[in-house]
């Protein structure tokens, strides 16, 4: 089984214009990501999809492996859909948000060892527990499973709603990493946009009401999404803390 790695790398961020190249600790936040994602096993080759030409430059400038996508997609799935109509020998497509600057190799791993132990699985991403202080915080997404692991829902609200609170009572937080068989991806990304997608402003609703499967995988990894400079400063001081 074929798997790459791919990183949707937008430069127009609407709250941090050129969040790419934001730097970290010296260097730009893209990098940081990609030498992460090069560290996982599985892939065999980890690809930056972006749609500015200063993004390239900074990639090929590391030594990276970068490819100019269209800047007239709505989404990074769109984006991801690009890649994957180039690479028709590829299986399997882990999509690392560029943003993300604190993904372990590891659960990168993990994503694409699920599509090993089942040939039949379309689509999967990761979950963890929430802390109490992002139960009401909207930019914290929740998501809630079956008994088998498949999402549920995903929702910017408190999901399930606690009332009759148990002492095993557990709110889950969705980590924004997926992983797609490449031939479901091209059927997702050409679906129209649904309607709890569009009132929750949260695209992977769209495969749920379609009726596909999401696998959530537990997992343990706190991970950082920028999107503010206030975002960019925490992380800059974590990476000092660490360093």
């Amino acid at each position: 089984m074929k798997v790459i790695c791919v990183i949707p790398a937008r430069f127009a961020s609407t709250r941090l214009p050129g969040k790419p190249l934001a730097l970290i600790a010296g260097k730009p936040m893209i990098q940081h990501v990609y030498t992460k994602a090069c560290q996982a096993k599985l892939p065999e080759e980890v690809i930056v999809a972006t749609d500015d030409q200063k993004v390239v430059e900074v990639v090929q400038g590391f030594g990276g492996n970068v490819v100019m996508t269209s800047s007239e997609h709505p989404s990074g799935t769109d984006r991801l859909a690009e890649v994957a109509l180039n690479y028709p020998d590829v299986d399997v497509i882990v999509n690392v948000q560029g943003d993300e600057p604190m993904i372990t190799p590891q659960v990168i791993d993990a994503l694409a060892e699920a599509f090993i132990k089942d040939p039949n699985l379309s689509m999967a991403t990761l979950k963890t527990l929430m802390e109490p202080e992002e139960y009401d915080n909207p930019n914290a997404v929740k998501v809630i499973t079956d008994l088998n692991d498949y999402a549920l829902y995903f929702s910017r609200s408190l999901v399930p709603y606690p009332r009759k609170k148990t002492d095993d009572f557990r709110v889950y937080k969705h980590v924004g990493i997926y992983a797609y068989r490449r031939d479901f991806l091209l059927q997702y990304a050409a679906l129209e946009p649904t309607p709890l997608e569009q009132i929750e402003s949260l695209e992977q609703l769209r495969v749920l009401e379609n009726g596909f499967k999401i696998k959530v995988l537990n997992s343990d990894f706190h991970g950082i999404g920028i999107d503010t400079k206030e975002d960019l400063e925490v992380v800059n001081k974590l990476f000092a803390q660490n360093k």
